[in-house]
């Protein structure tokens, strides 16, 4: 995904939330790691979200479980992404009220990367 960003071929959106919880993470755990992360993220061109308001936060507190992660939620609404990609199980993908509530698509990037497959797919499909 970050490949197509940076060919322009998608426009990636990260939440602030996103980007400073991955930069705390990987410093704490894989420091050397930090400069490449920061440079992946100049180079794909990823948009950074900034952090949604207080009130946009808390009305998402009946979309989630997780409260913490309302704001990772209440920005993806307030950009409207066409899908939301995440590697989080508990709080997002296995929780079928997230989509339901939101309205999001959401996916693994793997289901992400199918999903724009499929839409470039009918896309490219000539109707006579």
């Amino acid at each position: 995904m970050l490949v197509l960003s940076e060919m322009g071929q998608i426009e990636l959106l990260v939440s602030e939330q996103v980007i400073i919880e991955t930069e705390r993470s990987l410093a704490r755990k894989i420091p050397a790691a930090l400069p490449g992360f920061r440079q992946a993220v100049k180079d794909a061109a990823i948009k950074i979200l900034n952090d949604p308001s207080a009130k946009a936060v808390a009305e998402c507190f009946h979309m989630i479980r997780d409260r913490s992660d309302a704001p990772i939620l209440a920005a993806a609404i307030k950009a409207k992404v066409d899908f939301l990609v995440t590697h989080d199980r508990n709080h997002f993908l296995d929780d079928a009220r997230v989509v339901r509530r939101s309205g999001l698509r959401i996916g693994t990037p793997g289901e992400a990367l199918a999903w724009l497959r499929e839409k470039e797919s009918s896309r490219n499909c000539a109707v006579p």
